[in-house]
């Protein structure tokens, strides 16, 4: 088979997506010798450079303009210009970050992440989720077929897209080899970069509504106040749209100086501070799936999550499992964490286990079968 990606969020997109895209390929790039790829991707960002899988049957090709720009020509004006243009004949056309630009003649296939923008509109920005409630639909509806990361996402595909069950395909997530307990040595140095002079809890994600980091922060004030510990909060993210009332939360907290926001955090840094934390917190109002849980769970931290829409399917009886929208849920979650030895003992345990099933070869695996059955279909 001839095989077009589009590798737009992989060269743009340092966290998220964009890890997905470029885990995901490089997994199927170390197993896969036989079919022939394309990797298309907009114009890169300034400061972004392309890193493509150096191998014989992946080629990538680069658009002469932006993503911004591909996505008012695509998306906005629907000016119907075939990537076949680029990409040169293909038999299957996989888009892996929601949107599919106009294919003339392959089979076309999408990946849903998640559909937080309707679930949760309130959580997005405004501009975004209007342009993602226009055109994701539309994708999925001239999608051939959808992959999903998690059941979970499969079922909202199917009850909030109305797409065909037969065509809706579950391939999820892995967990990155370096993710796995760090030495002491190499904890120690990150905690200085980050000026985390205590033990301390973690949380990663972008600083947006949707990772529910106001609550986690009112929770962890009421776990301190509660227990007396002097545990401190790390939130490692980047900031996203309407970031500024997680910092307000962080202001008015009465242990707000011990409260760290670092930052975006480079990938090589997240072992380290999964391994060196107390407990990782990560109480979403919604995730696709929620890759950072399996993270912390490869480096051996004991985890605090929600009990919502992804997570039972690969958190269940390995992590303290709260309600997202629940304060003083949260915080019993932290201090049973961060308290019961025993737990701790059996989630770090658990949780070890089960992030060996998650990994980017098994997916890549999956992502094969599911080609050969697009191919088998057409």
């Amino acid at each position: 088979m001839r095989i077009g990606v589009d590798y737009t969020a992989a060269v743009n997109q340092t966290a998220g997506i964009g890890r997905y895209v470029r885990n995901l390929f490089q997994a199927v790039a170390a197993i896969d010798h036989e079919n022939q790829y394309v990797l298309v991707y907009a114009a890169p960002n300034a400061g972004r450079q392309p890193q493509t899988p150096d191998v014989p049957n992946m080629s990538s090709r680069e658009l002469r303009f932006r993503e911004r720009t591909m996505n008012a020509v695509w998306h906005r004006l629907r000016l119907p210009i075939p990537i076949d243009l680029v990409t040169g004949a293909v038999d299957i056309f996989h888009a892996p970050d929601f949107i599919l630009p106009p294919v003339r003649r392959a089979r076309r296939m999408i990946t849903v992440h998640d559909l937080a923008f309707l679930i949760h509109p309130e959580c997005a920005d405004e501009r975004l989720r209007s342009f993602l409630e226009q055109t994701v639909p539309r994708s999925a509806e001239r999608a051939d077929f959808i992959l999903a990361d998690s059941e979970n996402t499969r079922n909202d595909v199917i009850c909030l897209l109305d797409a065909d069950p037969d065509r809706v395909f579950v391939v999820p997530c892995g967990v990155d080899p370096s993710f796995r307990p760090a030495s002491e040595e190499t904890v120690d140095e990150t905690r200085r970069w980050y000026e985390l002079a205590r033990p301390y809890i973690l949380a990663v994600g972008v600083i947006e509504p949707r990772k529910n980091f106001p609550r986690l922060i009112d929770a962890y004030t009421r776990f301190r106040q509660r227990t007396g510990s002097d545990l401190q909060l790390a939130i490692a993210g980047s900031k996203g749209w309407l970031f500024q009332e997680t910092y307000r939360e962080a202001e008015r907290s009465r242990y707000c100086e011990d409260i760290r926001l670092v930052g975006y955090v480079p990938e090589e840094h997240l072992a380290p501070l999964y391994t060196g934390a107390a407990a990782f917190a990560y109480p979403s109002l919604y995730e696709g799936f929620g890759m950072p849980v399996l993270e912390a769970m490869a480096c051996g931290t004991p985890v605090v999550c929600s009990n919502n829409s992804s997570f039972p399917e690969f958190a269940s009886g390995a992590a303290a499992m709260v309600p997202p929208d629940d304060i003083d849920a949260i915080s019993r979650g932290l201090e049973q964490v961060c308290t019961d030895e025993k737990l701790r003992a059996s989630f770090r345990a658990e949780g070890l286990k089960r992030a060996i099933t998650f990994n980017w070869q098994h997916s890549a695996e999956q992502l094969l079968q599911v080609y050969e059955h697009v191919r088998g279909a057409a």
